[in-house]
C-alpha cells in the first residue's frame, strides 16, 4: 500500500469562504489525537462520498507544519471541472466526517538553499502558505512573487503582505500588472532555488525562462496536479485480476480500476510523482499521455501508462493489474 493510501479519520471543523471562488476547509482528527507531521509543500488527498461515487482529489496542505491540531487546505471552485471542488464548495460542511491521506511532499524545500524565490499563480499560493511558515520558524531567507487575476480574488493577499511586508510582491493581472521574470532571475544570490506552483503555462514559463538564464534543473522546482481529462469510453483487461472493466467518459481510469475492487498505488492522483506507473501487456489503439512522468521514449514504447490521468482509444488494451 502506499503512503497515499493510508487513511486518517477527520471531522471539518471550520468551513470558511475565502473568496467568490475559494473555501478553506479545516480538519481534526475524529480519535482526537495530533496529526501526523509534514513539511511545507505537502498534500493530502480528500475522500469524498459523493452517492455512489467516491472522489478521490489532492490538495495543498497551507496550514502552519509546526501545528499538528489540524489540516486546512483551501479548494478553488471548478464549474466546469469533474465535480470534486463543487463537491466540497456544496456538499461539506461543518461536523462532517471525511477521509483523509497521510500527507505527501512532491514540492518541498531545499534546505540547503540559501534563499526561496517563489512564484505562485491564483490557488497556487496554497503551498507556500505552509513553507513560509516552516521558514519563519526556521529563519530561511524567502521571497515571494503572487500573481492574481484581480484584488477581490487575491487569496491571503492581506495575510501575507501584512506579516511581510518586505518579502511579498503582488501583481494583479486586471491592473495590466506582470512579473519581470528575466530581471527577477538575474538579480538573484548564488545558492538560490527557484519555486513555482500555479497554472501549466506559468510553469512551463518559469522552466523556460530558467533554463535560458543558466539555471540547473535542480534549482528549479514545480508543482502541477493534473485533473483527469474527459474522454471517449474504453474498456480494458486487468490481466492479473482477471476482471475487465470500463472507463467512463468522466471517470479516470485509476477510479475505474479501484472502482472495481482492484487495489492501485497513487501519492498525488495528477500525474506527477510516478507511484501508479503501470505496465502495458498488450493494445491495439492509441494512448492518450496526460501525464508529466512518462519520458517520449517511454511514451513511444507504449509499455506504459498512467492510469490517475491518462486515456486510451483503441479496440484492446491489457494492463498489469
Amino acid at each position: 500500500m502506499s503512503a497515499g493510501t493510508s487513511k486518517i479519520a477527520v471531522r471539518v471543523a471550520d468551513v470558511i469562504k475565502v473568496n467568490d471562488l475559494v473555501t478553506r476547509f479545516r480538519f481534526v482528527r475524529r480519535d482526537g489525537r495530533e496529526m501526523p507531521t509534514f513539511s511545507g509543500g505537502a498534500h493530502t488527498v480528500v475522500e469524498m462520498k459523493d452517492g455512489d461515487r467516491t472522489r478521490l482529489n489532492p490538495y495543498s496542505l497551507m496550514s502552519d507544519p509546526a501545528d499538528r491540531s489540524a489540516y486546512s487546505i483551501s479548494v478553488r471552485r471548478d464549474d466546469v471541472g469533474r465535480g470534486g471542488s463543487l463537491f466540497m464548495h456544496q456538499k461539506v460542511k461543518p461536523g462532517d466526517e471525511m477521509v483523509i491521506s497521510y500527507p505527501v511532499n512532491l514540492f518541498s524545500l531545499d534546505l540547503r538553499a540559501s534563499k526561496h524565490l517563489m512564484l505562485a499563480g491564483g490557488i497556487g499560493i496554497t503551498p507556500f502558505l505552509a513553507q513560509i511558515k516552516q521558514l519563519g520558524h526556521a529563519g530561511g531567507n524567502f521571497e515571494l512573487h503572487y500573481s492574481v487575476r484581480t484584488a477581490a480574488l487575491g487569496s491571503y493577499v492581506d495575510e501575507l503582505t501584512a506579516a511581510h511586508p518586505d518579502r511579498v510582491h503582488v501583481y494583479y493581472d486586471d491592473r495590466k500588472q506582470a512579473i519581470d521574470l528575466a530581471r527577477l532571475l538575474d538579480g538573484q544570490p548564488l545558492g538560490t532555488h527557484i519555486y513555482v506552483c500555479g497554472p501549466k503555462g506559468m510553469i512551463d514559463w518559469v522552466h523556460k525562462t530558467a533554463r535560458a538564464h543558466g539555471w540547473p534543473e535542480s534549482a528549479v522546482h514545480s508543482e502541477e496536479f493534473l485533473a483527469p481529462q474527459s474522454g471517449k469510453p474504453f474498456s480494458v483487461e486487468l490481466a492479473r485480476s482477471a476482471k475487465t472493466i470500463t472507463v467512463g467518459e468522466h471517470e479516470s481510469l485509476l477510479e475505474a480500476i479501484e472502482a472495481a475492487g482492484v487495489e492501485a498505488p497513487y501519492l498525488c492522483r495528477g500525474g506527477a510523482c510516478g507511484q501508479c506507473e503501470t505496465d502495458v501487456l498488450a493494445h491495439e489503439g492509441t494512448f492518450i499521455h496526460n501525464d508529466h512522468w512518462l519520458t517520449e521514449d517511454q511514451r513511444k514504447g507504449c509499455k506504459k501508462i498512467m492510469p490517475c490521468v491518462s486515456r486510451f482509444d483503441g479496440r484492446r488494451l491489457v494492463l498489469d493489474r
